[in-house]
């Protein structure tokens, strides 16, 4: 399965009044906080692959889940294999990572306010260091046709596909430090 994103740098009003014209159906709010790590043998960073703990809140509970995430399969957009799991408790699966060797690089912090809209889900990114964004995603077998859709939908709210940003934010961050 593959999740195919595109993301661009957009006010978030003038799309919320877009999603609210469309009817999209509002999912509600959430704190993110990633962080991210390093392997103890291969650099992430060159092999364009991340790993990560997820926790997340929303207004009743806090949830944690793993992620890793290959490589970039395509230039067109942020597509790429994803694997994700929950985990019961965080803090404990941290801990495992660093008895396995992984070690902390960076945290992203972010609100996220999420719309699903015919299978894909929008959601309005507020990034702790780096501002808004919003992000038109799917999962999907078929890269293309899920794509054109996520181009589809960026024109409907008003957003200019070719403005896309295929950098993570964890990439974007990194960038700002150096």
């Amino acid at each position: 399965m593959y999740e195919v994103e595109l993301k661009v740098r957009a006010q978030h009003e003038p799309v919320r009044e877009r999603l609210a014209e469309l009817d999209a159906d509002p999912k509600g709010m959430v704190e993110q906080i990633d962080t991210y790590y390093d392997h103890p043998v291969r650099d992430f960073a060159e092999t364009d692959e991340s790993f990560r703990i997820r926790r997340e809140t929303d207004e009743d509970e806090e949830t944690a889940r793993v992620t890793y995430k290959g490589p970039l399969v395509e230039e067109a957009s942020k597509t790429r294999e994803e694997w994700e799991t929950g985990v019961d408790d965080g803090e404990t699966m941290a801990e495992i990572l660093d008895e396995l060797g992984f070690s902390p690089a960076a945290t992203v912090e972010k609100i996220r306010e999420r719309f699903e809209w015919k299978g894909y889900t929008v959601t309005l990114d507020n990034v702790v260091g780096l501002g808004e964004y919003v992000e038109v995603e799917t999962e999907s077998e078929a890269i293309e046709p899920a794509r054109e859709g996520a181009i589809e939908l960026l024109q409907e709210l008003g957003l200019d596909p070719e403005e896309q940003i295929r950098t993570s934010y964890l990439g974007l961050l990194l960038a700002e430090d150096d």
